[in-house]
């Protein structure tokens, strides 16, 4: 914990300390008082993977500039700041979008540290960030064939290929986050205004409610029938195969991790066996209902973005390979 000083691990994932966090009991003013800012910043964020994201960054730059104190982090300057990111840069190789999201991290930091008096200033300010392309991101997407494909790849007659088949049009029918997917509950698919939907749940908490592609309804509610828990609304919608439960997890929720290999496993079986990720089966549907004439809000709203330019970035019309200079370049 920061208040012992700092490890590579840097702060843990909550920021209540053990005794208060375990308790059930509401902490003391002065127990709250002696939790260090950089805790409180950490536990504020509201999603767990943001969270350990967050405290991985930051570890990064404590751990290449030797920092082991709090007083020492929160006196660092513009110049500790520029050379960790000519380090990572430079020596490490990293991508110009993973040091730009450290960098933020450690902004973001900062200025809770500044709002709340612990820290002089933000050192992140002035220091640049390498520059990345606003206008298309480097997930790869898939071809309106090869996504037919995926979709039918798993078989109908198993529970395993039930859900595999539910998962698949998850992704690329809705265009759900692998982790949104994975968070789906039983009673999240329902009826609004007659049609099908499903409620998701976003970054940060926040509550949506979709109407969904007749065929992903179809094939969700097949695969609850296989199963057998359709009738256990509150219960997690996908679910690991008997075995495979996280320990850590005991109402049996898929880990986001799985959604990956479920696409990958499939992407494989078709001949695409690298370069994809679940994400793949997000940029595709950005892509496709684009193309057949989707207005950008309404594709905006279902992939959760709160800004319009977010979804362009997954939007792949403009990458026509079939036109590419290089098929002209006949010798």
């Amino acid at each position: 914990m920061l208040k012992n000083g700092y490890d590579s691990g840097m702060i843990e994932s909550h920021a209540l300390p053990a005794e208060i966090a375990h308790s059930g009991q509401l902490a003391s003013l002065d127990a709250l008082a002696a939790i260090p800012e950089e805790e409180i910043w950490l536990a504020s964020q509201k999603s767990a993977r943001t969270r350990r994201a967050y405290r991985q960054d930051v570890a990064h730059f404590m751990r290449t500039l030797g920092i082991t104190a709090p007083e020492q982090l929160r006196q660092v300057d513009h110049r500790a700041v520029i050379a960790w990111e000519r380090i990572m840069r430079e020596r490490e190789n990293a991508a110009a979008s993973t040091i730009r999201r450290r960098l933020a991290a450690l902004s973001s930091l900062f200025k809770h540290l500044v709002r709340h008096g612990t820290a002089p200033r933000n050192p992140v300010v002035d220091v640049q960030r390498p520059s990345i392309n606003r206008e298309e991101g480097s997930t790869a997407a898939f071809s309106k064939a090869q996504a037919r494909r995926l979709l039918d790849a798993p078989p109908t007659d198993t529970v395993a290929g039930a859900r595999d088949r539910a998962i698949l049009s998850v992704g690329l029918q809705v265009g759900l986050r692998r982790a949104e997917i994975a968070a789906l509950a039983v009673g999240d698919l329902h009826q609004n205004r007659g049609f099908d939907s499903l409620r998701v749940t976003r970054k940060g908490g926040r509550r949506d409610a979709l109407a969904i592609n007749p065929q992903a309804a179809a094939r969700i509610r097949a695969y609850l029938t296989l199963a057998g828990h359709g009738d256990d609304h509150a219960g997690p919608l996908f679910r690991p195969l008997r075995g495979n439960a996280k320990a850590h997890d005991p109402a049996g929720k898929m880990d986001p991790d799985a959604i990956d290999r479920v696409l990958r496993k499939y992407a494989a079986g078709i001949g695409l066996s690298r370069g994809y990720s679940a994400h793949s089966m997000r940029a595709t549907f950005i892509t496709t209902a684009l193309e057949n004439g989707a207005q950008l809000e309404d594709v905006q709203k279902a992939a959760g973005h709160r800004d319009p330019s977010t979804t362009k970035l997954y939007d792949r019309r403009g990458y026509n390979p079939e036109k590419a200079a290089s098929f002209f370049a006949i010798y």
